[in-house]
């Protein structure tokens, strides 16, 4: 992918108590067809997270959110200035973490950002933290943005940075700062400047045309990826970005195909002799590991995405299906019928070691492995109803999630704390959505899209 750096002027004025300002990083933005970069400097420097002094609490599944003051952003381009302030504060406020304070209770307008703010005021409010920036856009079809985190009880700046870009991509822009934001004052990464592909649904319930699309994370940027004339199920990222594997019946019969996101081309991964379903990427992006369906059972295999030379992993009469690696590539989760009921099992990536996870009543499916290894999202339907809930890798630690009528296909944002998922709902007009939630099981909420929505997969953080 071709690059074009543009570093500008990357340096910002040091602040007290912050230490010297330092370029830090020059990170791309790939938007489209092209590439362009974003230059940035960063201003801390500092050695503890934020979240030493800023905490929010959690009791019995509540949440204390963090109160956090984020005023419209200065700048050139007003218009522009507020709505990347807005999207910091959507992102901040949706993850639960942090309470937005209603601006009209704001008793300082911030002008520059390179003016210490008066912090009486913000402390006055109950403000614990202050988000304040600046936005220009230029005749070159660029925008350049800064900011600058404070922490207001101490007066101590705890991050800045100036962005510069191609104007096309400022809502990444407000993603970035939301995730600059979030880690310094919890200590984990954000998942804001990222993107989910999903299955696009319209018309009737009887005749549903199902198309791939792709979003950001907010369910802003809707874009079509194909055009319905073919039903299409189970996209899957690769850990770059910019490929997804998925399962289409073009060709009257389910198989496999990777799809080039900045080109729109896709191809056939394998033709195999049986129906192929649920690919997934392994950690490094070089394999993927399918089901494949023969004589009424279907096997793990793993496919090498280099050579296009496939392994079978598992045997037998069963239906085993639904793989997924553990993020080091050293184990895959899959579910099974081989002993009477879907269940969960892990196994070693060449296969070995199968073993059973999941024990609860219920038949279990879907599963995927977090990002950070601790957990596997997983959908179980009992009495009647379909829960999402994770388990610890040896089946220890099962908690639901959510439950409602129909609720299915769990995938989790790169910092392993969140999870989207679909639920249909039940009537004759109904269709998919799709929600999110908390790790915890707090703050579940709709993911707003233009129409029903299913199947779900997160991408890792956009680089």
């Amino acid at each position: 992918m071709g690059m074009t750096i543009d570093l500008g002027r990357t340096d910002l004025p040091p602040r007290e108590k912050c230490g010297r300002a330092h370029s830090h990083l020059l990170r791309a933005l790939a938007g489209g067809a092209g590439a362009v970069v974003l230059a940035l400097a960063v201003l801390t420097g500092l050695g503890q997270p934020a979240h030493a002094q800023l905490r929010g609490t959690q009791t019995q599944g509540t949440i204390a959110p963090i109160p956090i003051a984020i005023p419209e952003f200065s700048g050139s381009d007003q218009k522009l200035a507020i709505d990347i302030s807005n999207i910091v504060s959507n992102d901040l406020a949706h993850s639960g973490l942090f309470q937005a304070l209603d601006r009209g209770s704001f008793l300082e307008r911030v002008l520059d950002v390179n003016t210490a703010p008066r912090f009486p005021d913000w402390r006055a409010i109950q403000s614990q933290a202050l988000v304040v920036g600046n936005v220009t856009s230029g005749g070159d079809g660029k925008v350049t943005a800064e900011y600058r985190l404070w922490d207001v009880s101490t007066g101590r700046q705890l991050a800045g940075q100036r962005f510069s870009t191609a104007q096309v991509n400022w809502r990444r822009v407000g993603h970035i700062i939301a995730d600059q934001v979030y880690e310094r004052l919890t200590g984990e990464k954000g998942y804001f400047d990222t993107r989910v592909v999903f299955i696009d649904e319209t018309g009737p319930k009887a005749k549903r045309i199902k198309r791939l699309a792709i979003m950001d994370q907010d369910g802003a940027n809707v874009r079509l990826l194909s055009q319905g004339q073919n039903l299409v199920l189970t996209p899957r990222f690769s850990p770059n970005n910019q490929e997804i594997t998925y399962m289409s019946y073009e060709g009257e019969r389910p198989r496999v195909y990777l799809m080039n996101l900045e080109t729109g081309k896709h191809h056939v991964v394998g033709d195999f002799p049986g129906m192929t379903f649920a690919p997934r990427f392994s950690p490094d992006g070089q394999r993927i590991v399918m089901s494949l369906q023969s004589e009424g059972a279907s096997s793990i295999y793993e496919m090498d995405l280099r050579s296009r030379q496939t392994h079978r992993l598992t045997t037998g009469s069963a239906i085993d299906t639904g793989p997924s690696y553990s993020p080091d590539g050293s184990q895959i989760v899959f579910e099974s019928d081989r002993e009477g009921t879907q269940q969960l099992y892990v196994m070693g990536a060449d296969g070995a070691g199968i073993r059973r996870i999941s024990f609860g009543d219920g038949r279990y499916s879907t599963p995927v492995w977090s990002p950070r290894g601790d957990y596997i999202a997983f959908t179980k339907q009992y009495s009647g109803r379909f829960l999402i809930g994770v388990m610890k890798p040896d089946g220890s630690g099962e908690r639901v999630l959510s439950e409602g009528f129909h609720n299915e296909g769990p995938t989790w944002a790169p910092n392993g704390r969140v999870l989207m998922f679909f639920r249909e709902s039940r009537g004759a007009n109904s269709g998919p959505k799709i929600y999110s939630v908390d790790i915890t099981g707090y703050n579940e909420q709709v993911v707003q899209t233009p129409s029903f929505a299913s199947d779900p997969a997160w991408s890792p953080l956009l680089n």
